[in-house]
């Protein structure tokens, strides 16, 4: 490395880089650093409303509803430009989509056959398209750091209404984030890692002169941390597949599958597990892709508030494998469970 200048400058600034990343975080800022640092982030499993207020009726939108329509239109965008410039010829674009849609097609007729393979593709594809663009999205700039400020009247009374009977909230150990101005704008921005204080503070001394204190409320957050979407995903890929299976078996012949007494008991008591196996199915589904982004987030969070800049970079990289391998995994699987739904126990 020494007969190496160019490498041993890109080691030089790697290691000075890492060392202002870590002196600008959380770890840092215990000894007098956190210049770079910002508030950890409001962490919660159900998704939130982007306003305070209902807007129609009860009906509240939440910022992975957001997220969700996003990706929907990005998809949408982009099938249109690629269908509005279909040539012979195809161009850099046509080109990237042809092979990606060309792979999974082959993949399926290799899976499934040609001719149900060509009927299940357009779930399966789509299926795919959407999960790994939401998971993408939710690791862009802007996701969980911009949003609108929950007062802290809010967040206490939020928290009040999850008590059981008799218990009291601890407002010394409730903590919130100091923002500048009074706007419902509110950002989590680089070197205010030490604006954070207790409810208890804040009611004793106020938050300051033109400042507010609260909660930020993401206006995005990854679709796929919402258990709801990936509820939703799993439901309609499995309402498809027992579809795909009535249409090709009949009605008497995929019901069979699960209600059996020709067979005697062993066949009744196949039939029940396989009743139950689909079930198993959607639960699945649901909390692997749920799980799997969901964590990566909190660990793409956690990494920001305590190494600033640098330290994101590798976890970027593997949410990035991450979103695409859950995809693919999600796909591949409806794929699998619509081909045996087709197929009578006999074959």
């Amino acid at each position: 490395m020494l007969r190496n200048p160019k490498a041993l400058l890109i080691l030089i600034i790697g290691v000075v880089v890492f060392i202002v990343a870590l002196a600008g975080g959380a770890l840092g800022n215990e000894f007098g650093g956190g210049f770079l640092g910002s508030p950890l982030a409001a962490i919660q499993i159900p998704a939130e409303s982007i306003s305070s207020e209902a807007i129609v009726g009860d009906y509240h939108i939440t910022n992975t509803m957001i997220a969700t329509w996003v990706a929907i239109v990005l998809l949408l965008i982009l099938s249109i430009v690629v269908r509005s410039k279909v040539s012979e010829i195809p161009g850099r674009l046509q080109g990237f989509v042809e092979v990606i849609l060309e792979f999974f097609l082959d993949l399926a007729e290799n899976i499934a056959g040609r001719e149900r393979a060509r009927r299940f593709f357009p779930l399966v594809m789509t299926i795919f398209l959407f999960i790994v663009v939401s998971n993408w999205l939710g690791i862009l700039p802007g996701f969980g750091t911009v949003g609108r400020i929950e007062t802290v009247d809010e967040l206490v009374h939020h928290h009040e209404a999850a008590l059981d009977e008799g218990e009291h909230l601890d407002l010394a150990h409730l903590d919130v984030v100091v923002f500048d101005g009074d706007g419902s704008l509110g950002i989590l921005g680089l070197g205010s890692v030490d604006d954070v204080k207790s409810v208890e503070e804040i009611e004793e001394h106020g938050a300051g002169e033109g400042k507010q204190a609260g909660i930020l409320v993401p206006y995005l957050r990854g679709a796929n941390t919402d258990i709801n979407t990936t509820l939703a995903i799993a439901l309609v890929a499995m309402f498809m597949v027992q579809f795909w299976g009535f249409s090709a078996l009949g009605f008497f012949g995929h019901i069979g599958k699960f209600i059996n007494f020709k067979d005697g008991p062993v066949g009744f008591f196949v039939g029940l597990l396989e009743g139950i196996s689909e079930i198993a199915k959607v639960i699945s589904f649901t909390f692997r892709l749920f799980g799997n982004i969901f964590a990566g987030e909190v660990l793409l969070v956690a990494m920001m508030f305590l190494i600033p800049l640098i330290g994101i970079i590798p976890f970027l990289g593997l949410e990035l494998f991450v979103g695409i391998i859950q995809a693919f995994i999600f796909s591949m699987l409806t794929l699998v469970f619509a081909a045996s739904a087709t197929v009578s126990h006999h074959e």
